[in-house]
């Protein structure tokens, strides 16, 4: 079993910046793909950012690309992600996610262990 806790979300201002963090304890050798996904209230979830913890290879959501940084610590068992520039359009709650393979497209149904997730809130 795999267990992710997400840490690091708060209130800022537009412009601001924040890095959440996600601590992956359990099977962690059968995850090769961490992610991260957010959901306004009333909208669709969405995938923000992906990371392939063989190569550190990354994908991002056209939303966020030159403004949202993944990156990994896999001697911590930590997945991170740097908030900067960030909009009132980013306030949501942020989840970290988990699977054995990245797909191409950040889609949250491929992902099968979740954390509980960090809100972000940014005023304008």
């Amino acid at each position: 079993e795999v267990q992710l806790v997400e840490s690091g979300g708060g209130s800022v201002q537009a412009g601001g910046s924040l890095r959440l963090s996600c601590l992956a304890s359990g099977a962690t050798y059968a995850l090769s793909c961490m992610a991260w996904f957010r959901q306004a209230p009333g909208m669709e979830r969405e995938g923000v950012a992906s990371i392939f913890a063989d190569d550190g290879s990354t994908n991002y959501a056209d939303s966020v690309k030159g403004r949202f940084t993944i990156s990994q610590d896999k001697a911590k068992n930590t997945v991170y992600l740097q908030l900067d520039s960030l909009k009132p359009e980013d306030t949501a709650m942020y989840y970290c996610a988990a699977a054995p393979i990245c797909p191409s497209v950040i889609d949250g149904d491929l992902f099968g262990y979740w954390g509980q997730g960090t809100q972000v809130t940014v005023s304008s």
